[in-house]
């Protein structure tokens, strides 16, 4: 019998319980919970909030009934009346052609050496287009072909050059075209130098004489009835009366030259200018047409009940307005 037992090893003792006490202690420590709360907030938030390359890389353009009512209020903050559906639809149109733009340029990294706003990306889109319209070189077979099929483009307006006599309805009332046809009664026959042609008629606020006047030219400033009886008349006489918006006016057309469609050659420069832009657009469009189609887009019904009672908030930034074609 031994007077003293052996004790236990105490090295032994040292690495089994106080192992699970150290692992105890570490699983209480508020460090460690604040640690594990961290990381658990911060999964959550990237899972819900997508980093914008992330949203980017979606193919699905996503519009709610607040993005619809945003796009209203731009609108309405443009000093417009309250927009229709159709209109809403123009400004949807838009709103997607610029965030298919402006994907379609984070996907080619466009975004990665200049810091700009969405908008900007999608102008870099555009340019694109541009930019390869704007290389291609025509040979001049293509601008002949092209300038047959678009002649019309480069038509020539008529040109007039004529004097005129006014007489004014304030002066003369109901009665201003009977006095006007009497006075061509007086001058018929004679040239407008003739002794005292010049003293017939009102005094006009504008000219008496118009050189190489083209009918778009009379139309806003005599009115379109005027312009379009203008260029129907013959030269080398006194003729009226002619109405316009200030009264009767009797006039003498000293020559006039009908509409025509130049020459290729007279108009040369403007048919490659010409081509290059309708080369631009059918690039655009055709590539606009083959990034669409690699995406839906999702759009609440659109009534106009929805944007009959908005408001401009006061302040609202009319720095990202919108606009339907």
């Amino acid at each position: 019998m031994e007077l003293f037992p052996i004790a236990p090893d105490a090295s032994h003792v040292r690495t089994t319980e106080p192992a699970k006490s150290r692992w105890r202690r570490a699983l209480g420590e508020p460090l460690l919970h604040f640690l594990v709360v961290g990381v658990i907030l911060f999964g959550a938030y990237h899972l819900l909030t997508p980093t914008q390359e992330e949203v980017a890389n979606t193919n699905q353009i996503v519009l709610t009934k607040d993005d619809l009512r945003q796009l209203a209020i731009s609108w309405l903050a443009q000093g417009r009346s309250s927009p229709t559906p159709d209109q809403i639809r123009g400004l949807v149109d838009q709103k997607v052609t610029q965030e298919i733009l402006f994907r379609e340029a984070i996907a080619l990294g466009l975004d990665r050496d200049d810091e700009v706003v969405k908008r900007r990306l999608a102008q870099k889109m555009d340019f694109l287009a541009s930019d390869v319209a704007s290389m291609q070189e025509p040979t001049d077979a293509d601008l002949k072909a092209w300038f047959d099929k678009n002649a019309e483009t480069f038509a020539l307006p008529a040109h007039a050059t004529f004097r005129h006599y006014y007489f004014s309805t304030d002066r003369h009332g109901k009665r201003t075209e009977e006095v006007a046809a009497a006075a061509l009664a007086l001058v018929g026959g004679k040239s407008p130098g003739s002794s005292g042609v010049a003293t017939v008629g009102d005094p006009f606020m504008f000219q008496n004489h118009y050189g190489d006047a083209t009918p778009g030219q009379m139309a806003k400033e005599f009115g379109p009835e005027f312009s379009k009886a203008l260029f129907q008349l013959s030269a080398g006489k006194w003729v009226g009366p002619v109405k316009s918006g200030y009264g009767w006016h009797l006039v003498w057309i000293d020559s006039i030259e009908p509409g025509r469609i130049p020459t290729y050659a007279e108009v040369m420069p403007n048919v490659k200018a010409g081509w290059i832009q309708d080369q631009y657009q059918e690039i655009k469009r055709s590539s606009l047409e083959e990034m669409r189609s690699r995406y839906s887009v999702v759009v609440p019904p659109i009534e106009a009940a929805d944007f009959q009672d908005l408001k401009v908030p006061p302040g609202y930034n009319l720095g990202l307005e919108v606009s339907a074609q």
